[in-house]
């Protein structure tokens, strides 16, 4: 672990692995040391932000590394179904490079749970983990000029959903009408780190 300075107000967290990215932002969401006001997970890295009038930088770097990483069990429990219509424009490309049918494809997404690691992309994107190992695939050799809202796709070993339309390299093989990001909302994010989301197959 390496605790570094990140502009005048946060601290970065680089650890070794997602999983222990998770388990720190588990941890320190139930007991954040003071003065930390968000916590900003990602791949590798957990980014604490500070209020600089609460936060002794040096106190919440001694408060992080004395932080045993929760668990699994202990992260956060809601879960958001999504409903997707699996007609994704790569669907056959994943089904080529998976060698699963289709049906196998969709089984594989909607039977395991995932869960959102981070945040990032765009608003509202999340990057979902945990799934069906069978589901990694590369992301496209070429990327997409325009990809809808609403699409469901795979890019190694992440699920995720776009918000907006969009560029993007994601294998395509569903959709759904679920508003990821919504300004009216509280919170506007619909996939926050931590959440378990299930895919629910809607039709074809």
């Amino acid at each position: 672990m390496r605790i570094l300075p990140s502009g005048d107000a946060a601290v970065l967290v680089e650890v070794a692995d997602l999983d222990t990215v998770l388990g720190l932002y588990s941890a320190l969401a139930a007991a954040p040391p003071p003065g930390v006001v968000d916590l900003v997970p990602a791949a590798r890295t957990l980014m604490l932000v500070l209020d600089p009038a609460a936060a002794d930088p040096a106190a919440v770097a001694a408060a992080v590394r004395a932080t045993r990483p929760g668990t699994a069990a202990q992260r956060e429990t809601e879960v958001v179904e999504i409903p997707v219509v699996y007609d994704g424009a790569d669907r056959d490309d994943v089904a080529g490079l998976t060698g699963l049918s289709v049906d196998e494809i969709i089984a594989a997404h909607t039977e395991t749970p995932w869960t959102v690691a981070f945040g990032g992309f765009m608003p509202g994107f999340g990057y979902l983990v945990g799934g069906d190992p069978r589901l990694h695939v590369p992301r496209r050799a070429t990327p997409r000029v325009r990809v809808p809202a609403g699409a469901v796709g795979l890019a190694g070993e992440f699920s995720g959903v776009y918000p907006l339309e969009s560029p993007g390299g994601w294998q395509l093989i569903g959709r759904t009408e679920a508003p990821m990001w919504d300004i009216d909302r509280d919170p506007p994010a619909l996939f926050r780190p931590g959440v378990t989301v299930r895919f629910v197959e809607k039709g074809r």
